[in-house]
């Protein structure tokens, strides 16, 4: 019997009220159970990072509201979010699962992450900075996202444009030649990326984990990062 890919999922916190306590969507770990994973929620020790890039074969970084450095956002800007203990570790654990190859999914504040680690930058109020653009962060609204064609996460959707659900401030808005944005919203911003260079590391910015599994293309992605982590 082939054994299930076991994905480290790090835990979110309440930065909102007070971080005093770790506060994740049960909707994550379901994706991942659904797509055929064991999923284990990762505290922020940073001394097990090393153990647990040996131990997991992938990595998700879920969505989230902490401080990112001053020098990953565009000139004259910074991060509004309170400061956290998931900061170091994530990059910790994204760097390791990244050096040894293995897939790592990162979702919103994950796909920020992602992109900056890599030369992107990112600004801290995206309806602020970028003309014309949606109110990204709110709850009720759907709206489309355009993918780019040739991409690998194209070819994992299925389909040029679907509606998603948006629940983010900050957003990118410079790439490097390490990064291939996959989606646009209408409005122009990043929704979307991917590395080239590795076998399996994408970052969206909305949340497919509260997307219908059975009939939405969006939430397809979890089953795409659990294939590649079985491998």
């Amino acid at each position: 019997m082939n054994r299930k890919p076991k994905i480290a999922v790090i835990m979110d916190e309440n930065t909102s009220s007070g971080g005093d306590r770790y506060d994740t969507s049960k909707g994550y770990f379901s994706a991942l159970d659904r797509a055929g994973a064991f999923a284990f929620g990762i505290p922020y020790a940073p001394d097990m990072a090393d153990d647990l890039v040996e131990e997991f074969d992938g990595f998700l970084s879920v969505g989230g509201r902490i401080r990112f450095p001053a020098e990953w956002y565009a000139d004259g800007d910074q991060s509004q979010y309170p400061p956290s203990d998931r900061l170091a570790v994530e990059i910790a654990l994204m760097r390791g699962f990244l050096a040894r190859d293995k897939p790592v999914l990162g979702i919103c504040n994950g796909m920020q992450m992602l992109g900056c680690l890599h030369g992107c930058r990112m600004v801290s109020d995206v309806r602020a900075s970028w003309p014309g653009s949606l109110d990204h962060d709110r709850g009720d609204m759907r709206h489309d996202v355009q993918m780019i064609g040739g991409t690998r996460m194209a070819a994992i959707f299925g389909t040029e444009s679907f509606s998603v659900n948006t629940f983010h401030r900050e957003a990118l808005v410079e790439t490097s030649n390490a990064v291939v944005v996959t989606a646009r919203g209408t409005d122009g911003v990043i929704e979307a990326i991917e590395l080239p260079s590795k076998s399996f590391a994408m970052g969206l910015q909305w949340h497919p984990e509260r997307l219908d599994f059975a009939s939405h293309p969006g939430a397809r992605i979890f089953d795409a990062f659990v294939k590649a982590a079985g491998k």
